[in-house]
């Protein structure tokens, strides 16, 4: 199998992740913003946009794998919701590849619990057994629910679905294999062996990722690392990049100078 990457901009590494459902064109409006202070490789993940699928079996681990194999040997990773999962599993295994790691609007574990908040474990269920019916239309609602709460919700979908619509559709086993991600990984016990320099991104308005997973994971992480900050953008939601992509892209910028 093949994963896609573009290239684009100038200056250390970054690598830029996307969340389920999507494609690397999501990143279009960041990559405008960063192409001066970086080079970018926006991937496809396995499956979406112009990459192929991956087994159907095929871990996290595997997907992780397959990106390693196709981006620059030492970057700065930065993942968006699923995408965050991803380049948070790159960090654990393969730390002399992950300089710095950024996650936007991601969790260690994004189901909820008794203990811990998130996504309702019967609505990824519902969403699992509508990709079979129209996996088409599973696809718009998760778009729906990423803008939720947004000042900007109907430009924030309208942004989305353009970005969609400039790849292919992804696949649909690769659908079911992301859903599957999202509601099995659990990274919370492995968080305490980062050790590069952590940057957290988060919209205050966000119903995938609540605002109160924030401390929860703060608690997880190492006390040691070098540099790790958290921020809340105050009115975004799922997609604080394509909400308020100058804040988002101010913040990202300054963790490269930073370190």
């Amino acid at each position: 199998m093949s994963v896609y990457v573009e290239r684009r901009g100038q200056g250390p590494n970054l690598v830029l992740l996307h969340g389920w459902g999507m494609n690397s064109a999501v990143w279009d409006g960041l990559a405008m913003r960063l192409e001066n202070d970086a080079s970018l490789y926006l991937v496809d993940l396995p499956g979406f946009g112009q990459s192929d699928a991956l087994p159907p079996d095929a871990t996290l681990s595997d997907w992780v794998q397959a990106i390693l194999e196709v981006v620059p040997h030492q970057a700065t990773w930065l993942g968006w919701s699923l995408g965050g999962l991803l380049a948070t599993q790159a960090a654990l295994l393969a730390p002399n590849r992950v300089s710095q790691l950024i996650t936007l609007a991601s969790s260690p574990c994004f189901v909820a619990n008794d203990t811990w908040p998130g996504i309702k474990p019967q609505v990824l269920a519902n969403f699992e057994q509508q990709l079979l019916a129209d996996h088409q239309a599973v696809v718009n609602r998760f778009l729906a629910l990423q803008a939720m709460g947004s000042e900007h919700a109907r430009e924030d979908i309208r942004q989305l679905k353009a970005s969609l619509a400039a790849k292919p559709a992804p696949s649909p086993t690769a659908l079911a294999a992301g859903l599957a991600l999202l509601g099995e990984v659990d990274q919370r016990a492995q968080l305490c062996e980062l050790r590069m320099p952590l940057l957290r991104l988060y919209g205050r308005l966000d119903g995938l990722v609540p605002h109160q997973v924030i401390v929860r994971v703060e608690a997880l992480l190492p006390e040691d690392v070098q540099y790790r900050h958290s921020h809340i953008e105050a009115k975004a939601s799922h997609a604080a990049f394509i909400s308020h992509p100058d804040a988002t892209a101010e913040r990202i910028k300054l963790f490269l100078q930073q370190n």
